[in-house]
C-alpha cells in the first residue's frame, strides 16, 4: 500500500506540474539577421561568375600549361596589371590564364601590346568564336 501511494503521489505531482506549464510553439513571422559583410562577398562573387563564363568579347591568353604555373602566372599578372581581371579555364589536358573583358578589337589590341611586352607568347582571342 506505502509503494501505490507513493507512486499515485508521484504522478499527481507529474501531471500537475506539467499540467501548469504553457506550450509555445514557433512563431509564424521569421527574422533573418544577416552581416552586412555577406551581402559585399555575394556581389564580389557575381562579378567574378560573370567574367568566368565564356562570351564573345575579346580575351587576352598569356599562359598555358599545367595548374601551378597557371595559379602563379594569374597571380602575377594580377601585381603587374591591376586594372584588368583574369581567370584560369581549364582545357583538357592544361589550364589557360585569359585575361582582360574587352568590348571592343580596337580596346583589345591596345591592351594586348601592353600585355606583349611582359608576356611574349599571349594571343589575342575571340572565345566564342
Amino acid at each position: 500500500m506505502r509503494i501505490l501511494r507513493a507512486s499515485s503521489l508521484f504522478t499527481l505531482l507529474f501531471l500537475c506540474v506539467f499540467s501548469g506549464q504553457k506550450t509555445y510553439s514557433q512563431p509564424s513571422k521569421i527574422n533573418i539577421i544577416q552581416n552586412p559583410k555577406f551581402e559585399m562577398l555575394l556581389s564580389e562573387k557575381r562579378k567574378i561568375n560573370s567574367s568566368i563564363t565564356v562570351n564573345d568579347r575579346y580575351k587576352v591568353q598569356i599562359f598555358y600549361g599545367t595548374n601551378e604555373e597557371a595559379k602563379k602566372t594569374l597571380s602575377v599578372f594580377k601585381k603587374e596589371f591591376r586594372q584588368l581581371d583574369g581567370t584560369i579555364i581549364y582545357s583538357n589536358p592544361n589550364y589557360k590564364v585569359w585575361v582582360g573583358t574587352f568590348k571592343t578589337r580596337i580596346e583589345a589590341e591596345k591592351n594586348y601590346k601592353e600585355i606583349l611586352k611582359k608576356y611574349p607568347t599571349a594571343l589575342l582571342i575571340r572565345p566564342n568564336k
